[in-house]
C-alpha cells in the first residue's frame, strides 16, 4: 500500500513539475516575443503578450493607464521611432507561480540607445486565458 501511495504521490509530482515548466517556458517565450517585436520597431507585435482589454492595467512614472488601446497609445507616444525605442532586454527574472492560472514575475528592463540608455525594474501579474498567457497587469519603472 505504502508503494501504491508513494507511487501515485510521485507521479502527480511529476504531472505538477511538468505542466509548470511548460508554463514557465511559454511565459519565457512570451517575453522573448516582446523584446524581439520591440526590437524590430513593432510596438503592435509587442503588445501582443498584453491582454487585448479595457482592464489591462499598466503602472509607470505617469501613474495608472487602463486598457489595451491606452496603453498602446502611450507606448506610440512615448517611442515614436526605432531611435527612441532602442534595443530592449530583460534580465533578472523571477517567475513565481501563484495558481494554475496565474503568474508574477519580478525582472529588470533595459533599453540600449543611441540617444542614451534607460533601464528599470517591472512587476508583471499574468493570467491562462483561453489557454494562452496575457499580461494582466504591468507595473514598470
Amino acid at each position: 500500500m505504502r508503494l501504491i501511495i508513494a507511487l501515485l504521490s510521485f507521479i502527480i509530482f511529476s504531472l505538477t513539475l511538468s505542466a509548470q515548466s511548460k508554463d514557465v517556458k511559454a511565459i519565457r517565450q512570451l517575453l522573448s516575443n516582446q523584446s524581439a517585436a520591440w526590437n524590430n520597431g513593432n510596438l503592435d507585435g509587442y503588445m501582443k503578450g498584453y491582454w487585448e482589454n479595457d482592464s489591462l492595467m499598466f503602472v509607470g512614472k505617469s501613474g495608472v493607464t487602463y486598457g489595451y488601446a491606452n496603453t498602446l497609445k502611450n507606448y506610440k507616444k512615448g517611442y515614436p521611432d526605432t531611435a527612441a525605442m532602442g534595443k530592449l532586454s530583460f534580465t533578472e527574472l523571477k517567475i513565481q507561480k501563484l495558481s494554475r492560472k496565474y503568474y508574477f514575475i519580478v525582472g529588470k528592463w533595459f533599453l540600449r540607445r543611441s540617444i542614451g540608455d534607460l533601464s528599470g525594474h517591472f512587476n508583471l501579474l499574468l493570467e491562462k486565458i483561453n489557454g494562452r498567457w496575457y499580461i494582466i497587469v504591468d507595473h514598470s519603472s
